[in-house]
């Protein structure tokens, strides 16, 4: 097998930023001049200028024991003061930090000095119940004000927190209880989820009755009113938010933390065995934080509106819903539902209602909304927008065009971001007011940040050649490892490229992402390795394949996987949703061989798809994420696996290969 991953899709379309863009841009070349010149002395400058330190710190990266990383380490910091307090304290309390809109309709606006307020009570909450510095507290809650206001207190007290995703089951709940230890669980009586109330304490008692066979660490859980649902109750163990907020006293000093205190444990979604608890601590994730959304998201506090569209479940909620916009002093819209609720169309009913002018989300929304149509977007104004964003996973070229053009207007940059939960914030994104964009390409790591693309031995490819993507010198946002298992953090991330085998002091980050690089050394995301398929001795990456089917003007999703091939050793195998205008345009036979033809003039005869199959839908993860994992168990003919992590389980009895 070749060392590279091969790269055949081209794509040339190319957006350079308005004069007017540039002009006023927050990030300029000065950025990448400073991180050239010093890098470790650019970081410093970064969190010193963007945060606030209760205790200065005088050393910026300890590295003396790879991969585990301390930034910032003899520094003393309070997250939840840096996103809260000093922006009343320096005139700015009248500001919205949240407008808050929930899926019925109901809306709050809230103030950065009464989300401040809101979070010293909560606070107070917390150490009444005897929750101390270095507790873990895991947070079940729908999107709404209150999740925000669990995470800063608790992060307040110096408390670590673990968001737990409102949709997962008991069982997530219950293993992510006992691998963190938790003290206590904030959840809801219940929350809103496509024009329903979804449950969410049942799901909590179950967890803890089964926890560690009857007994658990939990020792109190606080249940927030949010869906109008009965509830079971433990007398003694159950307590409402509302009467304790009500019973609180209203002011709270925030204590400075070292940098290098747990800040949170993230979970990675369907994991198997035991969970995975990614660790971040204060000072460099919160650096990292407050960095990426100014320069990125070009953000102007004063006169932005910004929206990601993510949950706190997920770490884009964390970094860019809850910890980067609050710690800039951004106003942002925080909506709880799903965006066809009542009806397709709602995010961009609330982009015209609140004038967004910074607009965050997922590929996967994106193709959604390709497939309802322009007309539905084309109905409302949304010429506040002046940036678009996209997360989660490599977008097609396509399906970035039609965002800029018809969600952007034709005129807005879009910064297609990668990074990981493990990275903490972006690392690799353009920059909109110097970047020429590239549809598709995620483009150059961030000034500060060292990514490279090598091949299996750890050697950097050529301009124009694939492989697979590292992180070659620590960053502020890094996580610190896996939560109780430092050796399983060193195997996942350092084993493949350690520093003995590339004759280096320190070794390279791999978390399993394939990369290209094109002519001018800009890098293009080709999803997973896992997903990088072999035919015919050619190593082929379903990124590549899908964003060929979707450039197909009756496309509007696709997915690829690779089949069991006895000719080739493996074969591509196609799922792909039409787009709601052209379903009735051509009989199912011409659509799958227009698509195999399409396909082989865009990117050769070896990505010809052996099978292409018109489906529905395709099975998401509640993030929505494709799982191709399943798609392979259907193009090989073997039984389903496990489908707990689906958004919808009934998808996978309606895709079966005829």
């Amino acid at each position: 097998m070749a060392d590279n991953i091969d790269n055949l899709l081209t794509e040339t379309r190319r957006f350079a930023p308005s004069d007017e863009f540039t002009a006023n841009a927050v990030a300029t070349s000065a950025l990448g001049e400073a991180a050239r010149t010093d890098r470790l002395a650019f970081w410093a400058d970064q969190s010193r200028d963007l945060l606030s330190w209760q205790k200065p710190f005088t050393q910026v990266l300890d590295w003396t024991n790879p991969p585990f990383a301390k930034w910032f380490a003899d520094g003393q910091i309070n997250v939840a003061y840096n996103c809260l307090d000093r922006h009343v304290e320096a005139g700015n309390g009248d500001r919205v930090a949240l407008h808050w809109e929930g899926e019925p309709g109901d809306t709050r606006t809230i103030t950065y000095a009464e989300l401040t307020a809101d979070v010293k009570k909560a606070a107070n909450v917390l150490l009444s119940l005897g929750v101390r510095a270095g507790d873990r507290v895991i947070i079940y809650l729908p999107l709404i004000p209150e999740a925000i206001v669990s995470m800063l207190a608790v992060a307040r007290i110096g408390a670590v927190h673990s968001v737990v995703f409102g949709g997962f089951s008991a069982e997530s709940i219950r293993a992510r209880v006992d691998d963190a230890a938790a003290k206590l669980v904030i959840t809801a009586d219940g929350g809103w989820r496509k024009g329903a109330v979804s449950a969410l304490k049942p799901a909590v008692d179950e967890a803890l009755e089964v926890s560690a066979h009857g007994s658990t660490s939990v020792e109190k859980v606080i249940v927030i009113k949010r869906g109008g649902n009965e509830v079971a109750w433990q007398e003694g163990r159950d307590l409402w938010w509302h009467d304790l907020m009500a019973e609180a006293e209203p002011e709270h000093v925030a204590e400075g933390f070292d940098a290098e205190h747990p800040l949170f444990i993230l979970y990675t979604s369907g994991t198997t065995g035991k969970p995975k608890g990614i660790l971040h601590t204060s000072g460099g994730y919160l650096t990292g934080a407050a960095y990426t959304h100014k320069n990125v998201f070009d953000l102007h506090p004063e006169s932005d509106v910004y929206w990601s569209t993510a949950d706190i479940g997920w770490i884009t909620g964390h970094t860019y819903v809850v910890y980067g916009p609050l710690a800039n002093g951004a106003t942002q819209v925080v909506y709880e539902g799903t965006p066809d609720s009542p009806e397709p169309g709602r995010w961009w009913d609330l982009i015209e209602k609140y004038k967004v002018s910074i607009f965050y989300a997922a590929p996967t929304a994106i193709r959604s909304a390709m497939k309802a149509g322009r007309q539905i977007p084309g109905s409302r104004d949304l010429s506040s927008l002046r940036l678009l964003g996209s997360v989660g996973e490599p977008i097609n070229p396509e399906a970035w065009v039609w965002y800029r053009d018809v969600i952007g207007g034709g005129k807005t940059p879009i910064v297609d971001t990668w990074w990981q939960t493990e990275t903490g914030s972006i690392m690799i994104s353009a920059l909109p007011g110097l970047t020429t964009l590239k549809p598709g390409s995620a483009q150059v790591p961030l000034p500060g940040v060292s990514i490279d693309v090598v091949d299996d031995k750890g050697l950097p490819v050529g301009n124009g050649q694939g492989g697979l993507l590292v992180i070659t010198e620590p960053w502020p946002s890094m996580l610190r490892g896996i939560w109780g298992d430092p050796e399983r953090f060193k195997e996942t991330y350092w084993s493949k490229f350690e520093a003995a085998s590339l004759g280096k002091s320190q070794g390279y980050y791999f978390a399993g992402d394939g990369a290209r690089k094109d002519e001018d050394g800009d890098i293009w995301l080709l999803g997973r390795v896992d997903d990088v398929m072999n035919v015919s001795g050619h190593r082929l990456s379903t990124a590549e394949i899908e964003s060929a089917l979707v450039s197909h003007p009756i496309v509007a999703e696709a997915a690829v996987v690779g089949a069991a091939d006895e000719t080739t050793g493996q074969a591509v195998v196609a799922f792909v949703i039409l787009r709601t205008s052209q379903v009735d345009t051509m009989t199912p036979e011409d659509a799958v061989a227009a698509l195999r033809a399409h396909v082989a003039h865009e990117i050769g005869a070896i990505a010809k798809p052996r099978t292409v199959m018109i489906v529905q839908e395709l099975p998401k993860t509640r993030s929505g994420k494709i799982m191709r994992r399943l798609l392979r168990d259907v193009a090989e003919g073997r039984e389903i696996g496990d489908t707990t992590t689906l958004a919808d389980t009934s998808v996978m009895n309606a895709i079966k290969i005829g």
